[in-house]
């Protein structure tokens, strides 16, 4: 008999200011879309029972940032109290070419915290009491301590190879790599 994945829910993490791109990334468009609903599409075509937007935008799915310019670990740890106990895939807003294959791997590890080999996102994370702990503390660190690899580590996290999916983690934090992006995903 064959393991199943257990039901999870998805966060699209798009609170960042996007400096680097100059503009909101998570309203790029991308394939007759905005970036934020690809990847929330994404998350719903791969299995996501609930997909939470972590930003300030207009959807009753969305939680906004309280610890402002914290980044990705600040942001899953001020939603943490706020999402139920279970699994939650945590994934960028600017990384449109995840693949259902990739997130349903990431989906079925047994890891209290999963993440590929040499990517700290996207992010498995198993809600419950111990990560939990480890979230707000923190939430209390210095911000240059807080880090998405401090979380997995924390949690004595898994680390999945990345075999071919390199391709599909790539993400696009300026106007030069978006260009670039654009140009191969036409190709």
């Amino acid at each position: 008999m064959g393991t199943t994945t257990p039901v999870w829910n998805g966060i699209v993490l798009a609170g960042g200011r996007s400096s680097r791109m100059g503009r909101d990334k998570a309203m790029l468009p991308w394939r007759g879309h905005t970036l934020l609903d690809h990847m929330r599409g994404r998350l719903r075509e791969a299995g996501a029972a609930r997909v939470v937007i972590s930003g300030a935008y207009p959807d009753p799915d969305a939680i906004p940032d309280e610890i402002g310019d914290g980044g990705p670990a600040a942001a899953l740890a001020q939603l943490a109290p706020k999402l139920d106990d279970g699994v939650w895939l945590l994934v960028p807003v600017d990384m449109p070419l995840l693949d259902t294959a990739l997130l349903d791997t990431l989906a079925a590890s047994r890891a209290d915290c999963a993440i590929f080999a040499g990517h700290p996102l996207p992010m498995r994370i198993a809600l419950g009491p111990r990560s939990r702990a480890v979230l707000a503390a923190m939430a209390d660190e210095a911000a240059s301590r807080r880090s998405l690899r401090a979380i997995h580590e924390a949690l004595e996290g898994g680390v999945i190879a990345v075999d071919g999916w390199r391709s599909r983690l790539i993400n696009c934090n300026t106007p030069a790599e978006w260009n670039t992006l654009i140009a191969d995903a036409d190709d």
